[in-house]
Formats: C-alpha cells, structure tokens, sequence
C-alpha cells in the first residue's frame, strides 16, 4: 500500500537546517501533500532559496511567521487551516531558534528575554495554536498508534540542553541563555507528550549534531544534509514507544 501523503509544516525554513529539511522532504520516500515552509521575511534577500524551491514545487507554500510573536503565529494557524481542512497537519517542526553565545558574567536582560521568546515561548504558542490541526489530522487518519505521518510536533532542542551532559559541552560554549531556553523546551515538550497523549499525538524532541550553518559556525562537526538525512530518518521510525524521547540526529538517546 502507497504512503498516504502528509501535511507538514516548517520553522525557520528559510536557511540552515530549516532549508535542508524542505529540500530532503520534496525529495523523499514519504509523499507529501503540503509542506508550509515558514519565515519571518518570505520576500527578503534570505529566503531566495527557499523561493526558488516554492517554485519548481506547487506543494510548497510559503508563510510569513515570526516564531516569537503570537499574533504571527494565529494568523499562520489561521492561513494553514483554511488549506487542510478537516485533513489536519500531521507534522509540526519547531525549528526556529536563536542563538545567544554570552556566559553568565555577560548575559543581558534583553538577550535572556529574546532567546527565551523564539526558542521556548514560540514552540509553546505554536502548539497551543496548531492543537486542533493537529487533532483533525488524528481524526482523519487511518493510521494506528503514533506518528509523524498522524500527528507530531518534533521540536529542534540541543545537547546544550541537557544538565547531564554541560561538564563536556560547557567549555566549548558557554551560551547560558541558550541553554536555559532548551532546557526549558525539553521540559516543556516532555509536559506536552504527557498532557496530550490521550489525543494520539506525538512529541519528540532532536539535536541534529553540531552543524555548520549560520548559527552553528563554521566549526561544526558536520553539514546540514547529513544531520537532516539523520533527523528525518529519526521522525519516520518515530512511535508512540518515542513519545516524549530525546533524541540525536542518529536516534540515540540522550541524558536530561
């Protein structure tokens, strides 16, 4: 039997990993009927690439969505429902994120404050607001237990999240407001799977590696398509058995 095409939507999909994972989705196995591919400024200078993409690929449709503003984000949920339907969206992937590099001494008020809204506050408003999406799409599916072809929010965390792991990672970047922020989405993320289990769907959460993008520095361990390959690898194999799972781009397990 044929996959049934999905519904997925994409954060920060206009460069770095963002970007991969439309590219890799339009090319993959798993059909996909639409792909929103989200960024704050769809006409500017940095989502050329992802225009050219829309282009070549009716599939995909581009949204205008400031991931920390909440008045954004209704709107995108409101752009996005007119288009599914009863359908639903199957997938959710916050990617969105913002990288602070100050150490505790130098972390300011304000930089606190914006990585906390895009990296936390944003995934939060954008599951609250895409929860009856995502429900339709466990209404309308065939598909037993959980999935990221029924109904999953896949958040993009960071090993630089994790308490256990910070004596190996602190040295290389300190990033306090950074860390806070995933440490923050884990939890939130983890209440989520929780609190919503009962309605079929999926949370998850994926460190996709140190990569060399704008935000991970030139420094990376490795490139974009290589930690998006893994990562979309990791969602397909997905079930309920993950609910709540933190995961590396390998599908690894990783401490809290």
């Amino acid at each position: 039997m044929a996959a049934q095409p999905v519904t997925v939507l994409i954060t920060g999909a206009n460069r770095g990993l963002g970007l991969e994972m439309v590219k890799q989705m339009l090319e993959g196995k798993c059909p996909v009927k639409k792909l929103f591919a989200c960024c704050r400024d769809p006409n500017g200078p940095k989502a050329e690439a992802l225009q050219a993409l829309a282009k070549k690929h009716p599939n995909v449709h581009i949204i205008r969505l400031d991931a920390a503003d909440l008045g954004s984000i209704k709107q995108c949920s409101q752009q996005v429902g007119a288009q599914v339907g009863t359908g639903g969206l199957n997938l959710l992937i916050n990617n969105a994120g913002y990288l602070d590099k100050s150490t505790l001494q130098n972390t300011t008020a304000e930089g606190m404050q914006t990585t906390l809204n895009i990296n936390l506050m944003g995934p939060m408003y954008m599951t609250q607001e895409f929860l009856p999406h995502l429900r339709a799409a466990v209404k309308a599916s065939k598909i037993p237990g959980m999935s990221t072809r029924k109904a999953a929010v896949v958040n993009i965390s960071s090993n630089l999240g994790s308490i256990q792991l910070l004596k190996d990672t602190f040295s290389i970047l300190p990033a306090i407001s950074y860390r806070v922020s995933k440490v923050g989405l884990n939890m939130l993320t983890v209440c989520a799977a929780e609190e919503l289990k009962k309605d079929k769907i999926l949370f998850s959460l994926l460190h996709p590696g140190w990569v060399r993008t704008d935000m991970g520095g030139e420094e990376g361990e490795i490139d974009a398509p290589e930690s998006v390959t893994g990562m979309l690898s990791v969602m397909e194999s997905l079930t309920e058995k993950q609910n709540a799972a933190f995961l590396d781009y390998k599908g690894k397990t990783l401490p809290w």
